[in-house]
C-alpha cells in the first residue's frame, strides 16, 4: 500500500471523523439504551430503524431537545420491574451518555499526524453526525490537549449544519464548492465503502480506511 502523498497533484485532504480519527461502536448506544430502558436490544433497534430517529438528528431535520425528546417517547417502556426508570423521566445527561458510547479511545497520534501535514495541505473534515457527539469529541480532544475539530481542520462539514449526508453525491459537492477546491487535487479517506464510492465517482481520490490500517499508514511520509 503506498502513501496518498505520493501523488504530484495533491493539494487537499477530506477525512472522515468515525472510525478514521475516532474510533467507534455503532451498536453501543442501541445496546445502552436497551439497558436503561429495560428492553431487548433487537427491540430498541427495531424502533430505532422504524422511526430513523439518527438520520432525522445527523441531517439537522431535529435538534438536540427534539433527538432526547424522541428517545425518550419511543423508549418509554413502561416495566413491571420496579427498578426501571421509565424513559419519560430520563435526564438530558442520561441520553447523552449513551448517545456518546459510540465514540471510543481516541489515539492521539492519528491527531498529530493530521497537525503534521496543516502546512502542506489544505485539510477539511466531513462527518455524518449529531451535535452530541461533536461537542463530546472536542472535549475528548481538549482533554487530550489537542486542538478541536474546528481548530484541526480548515474547514468542518457536519450532516446536521448542511442537512445532508454521505454518500449523496450532492454533500461532496457541496464540499468541493464551499471549499473551492477541486476533485483531482483532492484526497478523501472514509471508513465506509459506499461513501467512497460516491467520492470517487466525482473524481476524488477516494481511499477505503480498514482495519488494521489507519490514517497514519495513508499518510505516510515519502
Amino acid at each position: 500500500m503506498s502513501s496518498i502523498l505520493t501523488q504530484p497533484n495533491l493539494k487537499n485532504i477530506i477525512f472522515d471523523l468515525g472510525d478514521v480519527i475516532i474510533p467507534i461502536d455503532l451498536s453501543a448506544p442501541l445496546r445502552n439504551f436497551a439497558m436503561l430502558a429495560n428492553m431487548p436490544e433487537d427491540d430498541v433497534r427495531a424502533i430505532w430503524n422504524q422511526h430513523n430517529i439518527g438520520m432525522q438528528y445527523e441531517t439537522g431535520l431535529i435538534d438536540d431537545e427534539a433527538f432526547r425528546a424522541h428517545v425518550r417517547q419511543l423508549l418509554n417502556n413502561r416495566s413491571n420491574n420496579p427498578n426501571t426508570e421509565t424513559a419519560d423521566h430520563w435526564a438530558d445527561e442520561v441520553i447523552d451518555t449513551a448517545w456518546n458510547t459510540v465514540l471510543l479511545e481516541l489515539p492521539v497520534e492519528r491527531v498529530e499526524r493530521i497537525r503534521q501535514l496543516k502546512d502542506r495541505y489544505r485539510l477539511f473534515l466531513l462527518s455524518n453526525t449529531s451535535p452530541i457527539h461533536i461537542r463530546q469529541v472536542n472535549h475528548i480532544l481538549t482533554e487530550l490537549g489537542q486542538p478541536t475539530l474546528e481548530e484541526l481542520f480548515e474547514r468542518v462539514f457536519y450532516s446536521y449544519e448542511v442537512r445532508l449526508a454521505k454518500p449523496s453525491p450532492e454533500i461532496y459537492q457541496h464540499v468541493l464548492s464551499e471549499a473551492g477546491i477541486a476533485a483531482d487535487e483532492t484526497a478523501f479517506l472514509d471508513d465506509n465503502a459506499a461513501n467512497i464510492r460516491a467520492a470517487a465517482e466525482l473524481g476524488i481520490t477516494a481511499v477505503h480506511v480498514q482495519p488494521p490500517l489507519t490514517i497514519i499508514d495513508y499518510l505516510k511520509d515519502v
